[in-house]
């Protein structure tokens, strides 16, 4: 009987856990301009200190070793494979928010939301001032 009620914990357990790691923005996205509809780059979200970041892996578009002309800062002329373009996004209901997106094409950055329209699909908006006056990108799992 004991072994019966462990075996049932554990399977609750594991189902949870694998629950978990699907409805969690972490992994490698290719990113789809919304423009054209082109698969533009690969990012990996990640946690760190309970926020989430996203930082450019590959690109699809450009030569590995391109840099970013139009960033601010300290990210002016830096490569962009390695480069944070989404950061200090938290947990909100059922998405992540409160965070900030940098379009490496012309440099601006935007507050960010992020939601996972299903395990494999990810909706990323990028908005100035409030949610309504963005624009939203859809982000596929890299497999």
């Amino acid at each position: 009987m004991k072994k019966s009620i462990l075996l049932a914990c554990a399977w609750t357990l594991m189902g949870w856990s694998v629950a978990a790691a699907q409805s969690s923005p972490v992994g490698v996205w290719k990113t789809i301009d919304d423009e054209t509809g082109e698969p533009k780059s690969w990012v990996e979200i990640y946690e760190q200190n309970g926020k989430f970041y996203g930082k450019i892996v590959k690109l699809l578009q450009k030569p590995p070793d391109t840099v970013c002309d139009k960033c601010p800062g300290d990210k002016k002329g830096k490569p962009l494979i390695g480069m944070v373009i989404l950061w200090d996004l938290r947990p909100y209901d059922d998405y992540w928010s409160y965070g900030q997106i940098m379009d490496p094409n012309n440099g601006k950055t935007y507050k960010c939301s992020i939601w996972l329209e299903d395990p494999d699909t990810l909706k990323v908006r990028g908005y100035i001032g409030i949610s309504a006056l963005g624009r939203t990108q859809t982000w596929h799992r890299v497999k």
